[in-house]
């Protein structure tokens, strides 16, 4: 995939993952089966998740490949990025850390989406600071997937928040 295609597909997603949050109504916002996330702590997954990347692509190059290093082999494609972290969730792989929401009540749920849509506008400008070789030269770590190209946290990205609504509908689904 390339870069023009990765950004439409980030925006893209992430609105189509805004309106959605946006449709549901308050009790499905606030709705969470036995051990598993509502609604809105789903939104805050994906702003949690989205924030450091877009802090990270903010950095001077010189920066990243200093403190993250530089990839010594080629991108996966988006397929085998995606297969992957499937295999990982279900090793029984999840979030921890600052990745892992509060409890999120429904009067956030406008702000929270404003701060997804500005974080991943933010992320989609970004990219064009690099070339596409150098998506393919930067390496950032990812909790589950260990060291990824930033083309690969990039199509992680845009597979994660799809993941992420398919839960929503699916939790929605057995109410």
């Amino acid at each position: 995939m390339f870069k023009e295609e990765i950004i439409l597909k980030l925006l893209n997603h992430h609105e189509s993952f805004v309106q959605y949050i946006s449709g549901l109504s308050g009790e499905d916002f606030m709705y969470a089966r036995p051990g598993k996330w509502s609604a809105g702590q789903q939104a805050d997954h994906i702003y949690r998740s989205l924030q450091p990347l877009s802090r990270v692509m903010g950095f001077p190059k010189t920066i990243m490949r200093l403190v993250f290093g530089k990839s010594n082999r080629p991108s996966k494609d988006y397929e085998t990025l995606i297969e992957k972290y499937k295999t990982k969730l279900a090793a029984g792989g999840r979030a921890s850390g600052r990745f892992v929401p509060g409890p999120v009540p429904l009067d956030q749920r406008n702000r929270l989406n404003e701060k997804i849509m500005r974080t991943a506008n933010a992320i989609g400008r970004k990219i064009n600071r690099f070339s596409e070789d150098q998506l393919d030269h930067y390496i950032l770590p990812h909790p589950l997937l260990g060291r990824v190209t930033l083309r690969e946290m990039l199509y992680f990205t845009i597979y994660h928040v799809q993941h992420h609504k398919k839960l929503i509908e699916e939790s929605r689904s057995m109410v």
